[in-house]
């Protein structure tokens, strides 16, 4: 159901995008507003809160493609126009404005005009196609029961919440709770829709839905890719060269032991089968980073050693092959 207030808003200019954005683009976009004026980047700052809800707004609508479509539609039809009391004989107001828009007057429009009027507002007010003001059991009056506005809202989750998931509790503007399921492997900048937990309707139809958009805290250790998770695990040059048995941290605390061949490189990724992000699609791995940890003073001995090491070593330039193939 469009909101009434959709006359007054231009979603496009608080998003600052073109009105033929594409979806990626506009998802691009309010990422990167939303991290900008985020509550947890801008504590204690109520312009940037404000700004955070404006923006969530305009995006809840245009990231939604049948909320857009309703949105472009009201905003075609004129920019401040109402739907008002008709004037005298009750012809004013309503009729003006639909008008205006088929080229003609209130009255007397031609069949295809008709059409037209009666599949935008069949699109605007949730019907099914046919004459307005009519649904499969007959004639039901000026639209019928009146969907409740839908609302949009924003939390900020933990890192490991979003991944195993929880229920929370969030409180609206007039006070009231709602108790949410956050599913797992959420994401940053991910949007929940909440079916009947948004505005009730003025006139005993649904209820409308909370349109919840989750941000994700960063965490110290880890990071998501895909259902995957990361972490940059150090090696010494020993365990690296020699080849190790090593520990590595998981999500939940608990420790797995990893087998580093010998001859490992810096960036070698190990492997954790099912140790990710676990969601209805599928569960993840943990992805162990190797980074070789060289040390930042050493002793006369030490060093002695490392140059009697590297006399031994064989003479070959690691770059080579870099350099061959960076000038073709």
């Amino acid at each position: 159901m469009a909101s009434q207030d959709w006359f007054d808003k231009d979603f496009y200019k608080v998003l600052g995008v073109s009105k033929d954005v594409t979806q990626a683009d506009l998802k691009k976009t309010y990422r990167k507003l939303a991290r900008k004026y985020h509550p947890d980047s801008n504590p204690g700052n109520a312009a940037a809160e404000a700004k955070f809800k404006e923006i969530s707004e305009a995006n809840s609508v245009l990231s939604d493609p049948e909320q857009r479509k309703e949105y472009d539609a009201v905003r075609a039809m004129g920019g401040g126009a109402r739907f008002t009391a008709g004037g005298a004989g009750g012809q004013g107001g309503f009729e003006d404005v639909f008008g205006g828009m088929f080229g003609g007057g209130a009255r007397g429009q031609q069949s295809s005009q008709q059409t037209q009027f009666d599949d935008l507002l069949g699109g605007m007010f949730g019907g099914q196609g046919g004459r307005f003001g009519q649904s499969s059991g007959g004639y039901r009056g000026f639209g019928g029961p009146t969907p409740g506005r839908d609302v949009s809202a924003s939390t900020t989750l933990d890192f490991q919440t979003a991944v195993t998931g929880e229920t929370i509790t969030l409180q609206t503007s007039a006070g009231r709770e709602i108790k949410v399921k956050i599913p797992a492997g959420v994401s940053d900048g991910q949007k929940i829709r909440l079916r009947g937990k948004g505005e009730p309707s003025p006139d005993g139809g649904t209820a409308g839905d909370l349109i919840l958009t989750v941000a994700v805290r960063k965490h110290p250790v880890f990071e998501r890719d895909g259902l995957n998770l990361r972490v940059t695990v150090p090696v010494t040059f020993v365990e690296a060269a020699l080849g190790a048995t090593i520990e590595v941290p998981t999500l939940t605390g608990e420790t797995v032991k990893l087998r580093v061949t010998p001859g490992t490189p810096g960036g070698r990724v190990l492997r954790v089968k099912g140790r990710g992000v676990s969601t209805t699609k599928g569960t993840g791995d943990l992805l162990a980073v190797v980074q070789i940890a060289v040390p930042s003073h050493l002793s006369k001995e030490a060093q002695e050693a490392v140059e009697a090491l590297a006399a031994a070593l064989p003479d070959e330039n690691p770059r080579d092959e870099l350099l061959a193939r960076a000038r073709g």
